[in-house]
């Protein structure tokens, strides 16, 4: 080969090579910031598919902020964070209903550039410990009867529990910022006044006023965001946290590190009735390019894929992608032996309350006293 075709060789290599780096790297004027507001029950999972999405996509930069789901829609829509959000998702797709009907009456648009997207779907479930668990439910099954009559009598020697054991003490989140405390009351109230079928104008019945009392004077401070409760719950242990509502998807995904932290794991517990929940995301209109809501569309169809749902079900959520089984999936915490957990648990799930009742249920409990 003589010195000059090598030269050509060499030139038309590094011409390819610019080339590919001009097609695949990304272009200033096309990159794309989209920053998402998820309710804290997605960190984990957001955080693990972040660099995976990034990666796939080299001109979009993914940011993910976390608050509480309620703090989610209150923030956006009374202006309060200091940065611009292109998708929301709360933890309960209800929650984006009520921010369109908030948003429409104020604007008469509408929010969002279509229609919210499920992401991932999970149940109210509560967790104890297990000495604590057997003495509060002896049959083994979930009484919110049982809840209310321990927060009555306030320890355990009253309620047949060991006497050493002090004080009982139920941990929910606040109801006026997280979902799992609203779902919590609007069960309870529900258990107290035997019925399926909720309104407004019952909860202002006595037993819902007493019960609302109740808890609040017994719950010290309850958490903003239910994997902070959960968090918590574990550090705490079994002398000050007996028993809580929580997410199935987090109370399976932390179940390992409170018998790390604790020596002793917690034991699930699902509710005789419960609700499942499905966190949905909406794209935004409000300073939201046709670029980035582009770039957000492709997020979304991103965490609806199998590779992506798996992901979900290895952090305790239950998929939205039918093709995506929960016992077939490598890692599913529904294959590790995690006491009380069922792939298909045996209470009635319901669908979320209507906005109106969870509206009545943060106004009872910020009156209670």
């Amino acid at each position: 080969m003589t010195q000059s075709s090598g030269a050509r060789i060499a030139l038309s290599t590094a011409i390819i090579a610019g080339a590919l780096a001009l097609t695949y790297a990304p272009l200033p004027g096309l990159q794309q910031t989209v920053t998402v507001v998820s309710g804290s029950e997605l960190q984990e999972p957001l955080a693990a598919l972040e660099p995976r999405f990034e990666q796939a996509n080299p001109n979009v930069d993914l940011v993910i902020k976390i608050q509480g789901s309620q703090d989610v829609v209150n923030n956006y829509l009374d202006d309060r964070n200091d940065f611009k959000a292109t998708v929301l998702i709360p933890a309960n797709g209800d929650l984006l209903e009520e921010l369109r009907q908030r948003w429409q009456t104020q604007t008469g648009e509408s929010p969002f550039y279509e229609e919210p997207q499920p992401v991932a779907k999970t149940l109210l479930v509560a967790i104890a410990w297990p000495e604590r668990g057997k003495a509060l439910f002896p049959n083994g099954q979930f009484q919110w009867s049982r809840l209310e009559q321990a927060i009555e009598q306030a320890n355990w020697g009253a309620i047949g529990g060991n006497p050493a054991w002090g004080s009982f003490d139920f941990v929910t989140t606040d109801p006026t910022r997280s979902n799992s405390g609203q779902l919590t009351l609007t069960l309870w109230s529900e258990a107290a006044l035997n019925t399926s079928a909720l309104s407004p104008a019952a909860l202002n019945a006595p037993p819902v006023q007493s019960l609302f009392a109740q808890v609040k004077s017994s719950v010290y401070q309850p958490p903003r965001s239910t994997d902070i409760l959960l968090q918590e719950f574990i550090t705490r242990g079994p002398n000050d946290a007996d028993i809580a509502t929580v997410y199935e998807s987090i109370a399976l995904h932390r179940w390992e590190q409170s018998g790390t932290t604790q020596n002793q794991s917690y034991e699930i517990y699902y509710l005789d009735r419960t609700v499942e929940t499905v966190s949905t995301a909406a794209i935004l209109r409000q300073d939201v390019s046709s670029g980035e809501a582009k770039a957000a569309r492709t997020f979304l169809e991103f965490l609806a894929a199998p590779e992506q749902q798996t992901v979900f079900v290895q952090h305790g959520f239950r998929p939205v992608n039918p093709s995506v089984d929960l016992e077939s999936v490598p890692n599913s915490p529904w294959s590790q032996g995690i006491p009380g957990a069922e792939v298909n648990p045996p209470s009635q799930i319901s669908l979320p309350p209507d906005r109106q009742v969870v509206t009545e249920v943060i106004r009872l409990w910020q009156r209670a006293n």
